[in-house]
């Protein structure tokens, strides 16, 4: 035994910031020793376990030393030398393998190695016990081995320390950056909040407001441009976890290979591509709350996974064996029928009881009617101060032209027409341009946007002319058409139709 290998190792592991790397570099220092057969590492794992992290050797025939699978992979502390070693944090030197009874090895693989000596010592950090380095020689070691391995372990429990706090620190700054992230989305995205006081957001908000304080799992479900998100960012702020982030997982992005890194995150080297470890979303919504948009798309084979972090709060990052723990909140969201995908088989119906402890629908703005004037006001001074143009006036025109369309793409269709109005308005007035209206299940051929229009105009005008122009009363085209008095005249002005016509 020399320095010069303390020193070599000492010097290749310095600052050196993950701790893989370190481990790897400890025991291939020590098999490129001439007594050294094999050198392995067993890092302590929660709560009362080794686990094999790190293994080199030069093994007589075909066997694979630098695996850490197999048998030997495991001990729980207190058992056998190795587990001994980690309880009492004292170190065992066995002269020969062949004649211990205290702590047998396995004789046939020791005789068929020509194992002759083991040497283990505590890697201690402080007051914490990090692990175990173990040593076996084809030589006889002695107590001046044994206590050089005492300080080269020292060492090396400095360096995987180190190595730690590094990675700790990673970790840290890249959570940080991501919360950041998700904050300056929070306060992008939260403007307006769940607009309305129409009888169906009254209730939407009566049930987002009963379910917040609880812990309960939510399952939002609607069509798309509804405002599920708002719904979620809504629970999550009643809750007693705002303090922490709201972390957005939307699961239509995400192709389907990296959903479990997304997910739970990866160690560097996991899989190609993974340069460096990356933290996952549940990790990062820890003690607060995970949305998962469009939870209909993820993958069957994931939601195994998916059901056990909801059900144990545990799991593992893609290529690391260390369990980890979260206190996570979930509110999905999804514009599918997911009773109808448990059914067809492409949905655990377990994971659909877990995520809808407690569901709610948005309803479509069709549903809402009541509530356009006031949202396209709100999109409308939302667009001219970030544009920034001056604010127009809505006029009743305007109102009578936005509550006749039916809106299939919802509020966030509302909002897209009232930013595209104001950008062609040009200072002028605003004109409304909507999507070509929906094919239905009629007679003949379909008719387009402007047939629709017409048709209107021509309706209206039979029922002016059957009432002599009169559109209120007894007798008005209101009650010929059935239609509110108040919703004909906008939609007269609208049309433009004219006296005339009639």
């Amino acid at each position: 035994m020399d320095l010069h290998l303390l020193e070599r190792v000492t010097l290749a592991v310095a600052g050196n910031r993950h701790v893989a790397d370190v481990l790897r570099l400890i025991v291939e220092g020590l098999r490129g020793e001439p007594w050294c057969a094999l050198a392995r590492i067993w890092l302590v794992e929660p709560p009362h376990s080794l686990r094999l992290a790190a293994s080199a050797g030069r093994p007589d025939g075909g066997e694979d030393w630098d695996r850490v699978d197999g048998a030997f992979q495991r001990f729980a502390i207190g058992e056998r030398k190795i587990g001994r070693i980690a309880e009492s944090g004292e170190g065992v030197l066995i002269l020969d393998v062949r004649q211990d009874r205290q702590w047998p090895v396995d004789l046939a693989w020791a005789e068929r190695q020509r194992i002759r000596s083991f040497a283990g010592q505590p890697l201690r950090f402080r007051d914490e016990m990090l692990g175990v380095l173990g040593v076996f020689s084809r030589e006889t070691l002695d107590e001046q081995a044994f206590a050089w391995l005492r300080v080269f372990a020292s060492h090396a429990a400095i360096a995987i320390a180190n190595a730690r706090a590094f990675e700790d620190i990673e970790a840290l700054r890249g959570r940080l950056e991501m919360e950041n992230a998700y904050l300056r989305e929070e306060v992008t995205e939260a403007a307006g909040g769940m607009l309305g006081e129409s009888p169906a957001m009254q209730n939407l908000r009566r049930q987002a407001e009963l379910v917040a304080p609880t812990e309960a799992n939510v399952l939002i479900q609607g069509a798309s441009g509804t405002g599920k998100e708002l719904v979620a960012r809504a629970i999550h702020a009643g809750s007693s976890r705002r303090a922490k982030p709201l972390v957005k997982v939307n699961c239509a992005s995400i192709p389907s290979e990296l959903f479990e890194s997304e997910f739970f995150g990866h160690v560097r080297g996991a899989f190609t591509g993974a340069l460096q470890e990356r933290v996952g979303r549940f990790q990062l919504a820890d003690q607060g709350t995970l949305f998962l948009d469009e939870a209909g798309e993820i993958p069957l084979g994931l939601q195994a996974k998916l059901l056990r972090v909801l059900q144990e709060g545990e799991f593992e990052r893609v290529g690391e064996d260390r369990t980890r723990r979260v206190d996570v909140r979930v509110i999905a969201a999804t514009n599918r029928n997911l009773e109808s995908e448990v059914e067809a088989g492409r949905f655990r119906q377990d994971l659909y009881y877990r995520l809808s402890v407690f569901p709610i629908r948005t309803p479509s703005l069709k549903e809402r009617m009541e509530d356009v004037p006031m949202l396209a006001q709100h999109f409308l001074r939302m667009a001219a101060r970030r544009l920034p143009v001056p604010l127009p006036r809505l006029t009743e025109e305007n109102l009578a032209s936005l509550t006749s369309y039916d809106w299939p793409g919802n509020v966030r269709e509302l909002q897209n027409v009232m930013e595209r109005a104001l950008i062609l308005s040009r200072g002028g007035p605003l004109t409304f341009h909507f999507a070509p209206p929906r094919k239905v299940a009629a007679a003949g051929s379909p008719m387009t946007r402007a047939e629709l229009r017409a048709a209107e105009r021509e309706s209206i005008a039979a029922a002016l002319r059957r009432s002599g122009g009169k559109v209120y009363g007894p007798g008005g085209a209101a009650e010929v058409l059935g239609m509110k008095p108040t919703t004909l005249a906008s939609r007269i002005r609208a049309l433009g139709v004219t006296v005339r016509e009639s």
